[in-house]
């Protein structure tokens, strides 16, 4: 750890799994000599998406906390090397920080909590793969600490005008789900390219955006069924608050999508039929799935209902919300709900994650009971086939656009 208690370099932080942006300090400026102009091939015209809340970035339990510059560091140059203080020392925030040392190393600090989900720190890998002197050199429950030269791991060196340039690249591995019309992953995909450039004395930190999408526009698809999918919002304020009851409470306008949700975040889904008054008729739900598309048959797919049930083979089970006489509603045989943990496709073909958007899809078919069926869907029995009613045809739903976020 010492040695990294003695770096000599200019810092720069990357607050999401998603984006990375060159950083200068002011406060460097007095130490080290920029360069007039840098590459416009490295930014493209990127901008960077706003720094988290130092208040949030520096929030680390006290026995979490990794030392961050000299021991007795002050709070100005603890700050000016982006690190946190809190009054005694110098420590590591909730973020990944690529440094340049002066002797021709790298010095990466990536911690588990730079990621929505948490980034698995034992996936990490460079270009040069796992193995000394790429492994991490220390790691804790919440980071990963990683040294090596500039020239090992397989970091490509090149020149850029006057600068000599070191660029590697830092990814995490991931679990994915295979369906029969698709692929999906819940986990932090994690990319970023780093460089070290070094000019006369000077050193310099960069770390380049990758894999950014750009976010589609908002698109919504009506059924014929006058059958309404729509996505919950409520949340819960006060202590006893039953999360799964409190979030259909309230329903995304139409100037609210796209909706954005983290990997795993909770995506509440209802299925309602619209200006029916019949208290007889129950509203059935046939296959539900989601496509990166608003069409609804387009690939790819992952199934998240199947015959009115949550789909097996999926690791995070589609969980289905009882609505019953005790729901408030005055027909609640008129709704379904059940609820998603957000993901994102993967093509099946790199592996790579699609980062875009997904859209959830349901065939929906009304239902009148009869003295042999009672349309009550079971997932743990075999359901008997329903009499359909005869004015009604089965329709299609689909939700609005849901925006992948890191």
């Amino acid at each position: 750890m010492e040695a990294i208690r003695s770096f000599l370099g200019v810092l720069v932080l990357c607050n999401t799994a998603r984006w990375c942006a060159a950083h200068s300090l002011a406060q460097s400026q007095q130490a080290f000599q920029w360069p007039v102009q840098q590459s416009q091939k490295n930014f493209e015209g990127k901008q960077p998406a706003p720094q988290a809340e130092p208040f949030q970035m520096c929030e680390v339990e006290e026995y979490e906390k990794v030392q961050c510059g000299e021991p007795g560091i002050n709070l100005a140059n603890c700050e000016a090397i982006n690190c946190c203080f809190d009054g005694q020392q110098c420590y590591y925030g909730k973020t990944v920080t690529v440094q340049c040392t002066r002797d021709g190393q790298f010095v990466i600090v990536a911690a588990r909590d730079s990621t929505l989900p948490r980034l698995s720190l034992d996936s990490i890998s460079l270009l040069g793969g796992r193995e000394p002197p790429c492994g991490a050199v220390g790691t804790t429950v919440s980071f990963a600490i990683y040294q090596f030269p500039v020239t090992a791991c397989g970091t490509k060196m090149m020149m850029d005008g006057d600068h000599l340039v070191y660029e590697n690249k830092m990814t995490s591995s991931f679990e994915v789900g295979f369906g029969p019309l698709g692929a999906i992953t819940r986990d932090s995909s994690y990319e970023l390219l780093f460089q070290c450039r070094y000019f006369g004395t000077s050193v310099e930190a960069l770390v380049i955006e990758v894999n950014t999408v750009p976010p589609p526009p908002p698109v919504a698809a009506p059924g014929p069924l006058r059958v309404e999918l729509r996505l919950a919002n409520g949340q819960c304020f006060v202590k006893g608050c039953v999360e799964e009851d409190q979030a259909y409470s309230s329903y995304y306008s139409e100037e609210e999508y796209p909706v954005t949700k983290v990997l795993r975040e909770p995506v509440y889904v209802e299925v309602r039929i619209m200006e029916r008054t019949d208290p007889n008729i129950v509203l059935n739900l046939g296959r539900c799935w989601a496509t990166s598309s608003p069409e609804p048959m387009s690939l790819p797919q992952w199934d998240l209902l199947v015959n009115g049930c949550p789909y097996q083979d999926d690791r995070y089970l589609t969980s289905l919300v009882n609505v019953d006489a005790y729901s408030g509603l005055q027909f609640p045989t008129h709704y379904k709900r059940f609820i998603v943990k957000m993901f994102t496709f993967v093509d099946p073909a790199s592996m790579s994650p699609l980062k875009e958007r997904i859209f959830v899809h349901c065939s929906t078919s009304v239902c009148t009971p009869t003295a042999a069926d009672s349309c009550v869907q079971s997932c743990n029995r075999k359901r008997r086939d329903a009499g359909m009613e005869k004015d009604s045809a089965s329709a299609v739903v689909s939700s609005g656009e849901i925006i992948f976020r890191n």
